[in-house]
């Protein structure tokens, strides 16, 4: 290994052990209380040091988003790609369910993107594109289902949104999939904030029951 491809390896993992402390500082202090100072000294570094590879806490955050939007999104993904194209039901059953698992499994990554907002910080658009990747899974299933048209879409929706989502400029398909879309990410926030303790018994079955009632309103067979 040449001397510069050592130095491109130490880096990365310097760059990988930052990014763990990171999470699990959200996980004790949570994303507003991120601190690269806090970061440095459990791993007994200057926060010099850490600078040179995150230049500041929004930069650092920003890093957290798009790597925890990337493990959802190529959670959902793999998932979704086991399952045969003419299953839309069993297709869309795959998706939910694979965003559900990773925000069980990953509870304070999960908050970060889909919980309250870290005052000061706003998202660049670099996080723009893996924050979409469920969603463009979604539009897929619902751009292969049958289904009849109705144009309402074209008054409740933002001019080209149905073109952005890759659904052709059909209103009522990209109404379709952000219905499908907010209502899952809605339940999933519901749990993983506690909104429905006290109120749904089993929330496995729940979900796997609104899954079915999303797959109605699609006309999925």
């Amino acid at each position: 290994m040449t001397a510069l491809g050592a130095r491109a390896r130490v880096r990365a993992e310097l760059t990988r052990e930052i990014a763990d402390a990171a999470r699990r500082h959200l996980a004790s202090e949570g994303a507003a209380g991120l601190s690269l100072r806090a970061v440095a000294r459990e791993l007994g570094m200057a926060s010099s040091a850490v600078y040179r590879y995150y230049p500041s806490r929004d930069d650092l955050l920003t890093a957290l988003i798009v790597d925890a939007y990337d493990s959802l999104g190529t959670a959902v993904e793999e998932t979704h790609g086991r399952v045969a194209r003419d299953d839309l039901r069993g297709r869309l059953r795959a998706v939910c369910r694979a965003a559900r698992a990773w925000a069980l499994a990953h509870p304070h990554e999960y908050a970060l993107v889909y919980g309250s907002p870290v005052p000061g910080y706003a998202a660049p658009k670099a996080t723009i594109g893996p924050a979409s990747r469920v969603g463009e899974v979604l539009c897929w299933i619902v751009a292969d289902s049958d289904r009849g048209t109705d144009r309402q879409g074209d008054t409740l929706l933002s001019p080209g949104i149905a073109e952005r989502m890759s659904l052709s400029d059909d209103s009522d398909l990209a109404a379709r999939a952000i219905v499908v879309w907010t209502s899952l990410f809605g339940l999933v926030s519901f749990e993983m904030f506690g909104h429905t303790n006290n109120v749904v018994a089993d929330h496995e079955a729940f979900f796997d029951r609104a899954v079915e009632q999303w797959a109605d309103t699609l006309g999925l067979p």
